[in-house]
């Protein structure tokens, strides 16, 4: 991608995308997982879902689901545009609000992916809140992506999954070190008693 049209600030596209590198890394990942339905959290300027987008119509899969509050305001559509230039409207749906509102809705609603990326808010209780209703809407064996994983919200929010609820690691070829991480889900969901809690913080 060249840039769009309109950006936040100067830089702020170099700055917020995914870089192609990554883009390349998160396309072949999901092209090998060959899933049917995809839900992204975070759509920017949009080169991660093309990236998720190929990756479907490789596979002939049939459902993105981003999740984006700020396309209207902050981004002025620039994202959904570039979906909807390159066509893949007809496979895209875009929901313009917090996904930390908009999963526990999908969830109850009964909605299933096969995989999901997660590049919204870094904070470590939105990420958190992101992964818990995730793991009800990402399908048992299914793979969760995370972007920015070096940035500390995003990685302590992962290492209580990997910790306390069963989730794997699952290596991602060719992307930037210590940015894309994906996660396997359980082939059965584990819940902890009351009692069990495994540390996930680091260490002071």
């Amino acid at each position: 991608m060249d840039g769009p049209p309109q950006v936040r600030a100067a830089d702020d596209f170099a700055t917020v995308t995914l870089p192609e590198r990554d883009c390349d890394a998160l396309r072949d990942l999901l092209i090998a997982e060959r899933p049917g339905t995809v839900i992204e959290i975070g759509l920017a300027y949009g080169s991660s879902a093309l990236a998720i987008g190929e990756a479907l119509i490789s596979v002939a899969g049939d459902r993105h689901v981003i999740i984006d509050p700020f396309q209207d305001s902050a981004f002025r559509d620039a994202g959904w545009d570039v979906i909807r230039s390159a066509r893949l409207d007809g496979v895209a749906t875009l929901l313009r609000e917090r996904s930390q509102l908009a999963l526990p809705r999908l969830a109850a609603e009964g909605m299933a992916a096969d995989a999901a990326f997660v590049d919204g808010s870094h904070v470590f209780h939105n990420v958190f809140v992101d992964l818990y209703y995730l793991q009800m809407i990402v399908r048992p064996g299914g793979l969760v992506v995370l972007d920015d994983h070096w940035w500390p919200g995003v990685a302590t929010a992962a290492r209580y999954f990997l910790t306390n609820l069963g989730w794997r690691p699952h290596a991602v070829a060719n992307g930037t070190p210590g940015r894309l991480h994906a996660l396997r889900l359980p082939d059965r969901p584990v819940e902890p008693g009351f009692k069990e809690l495994t540390p996930f913080w680091p260490a002071a």
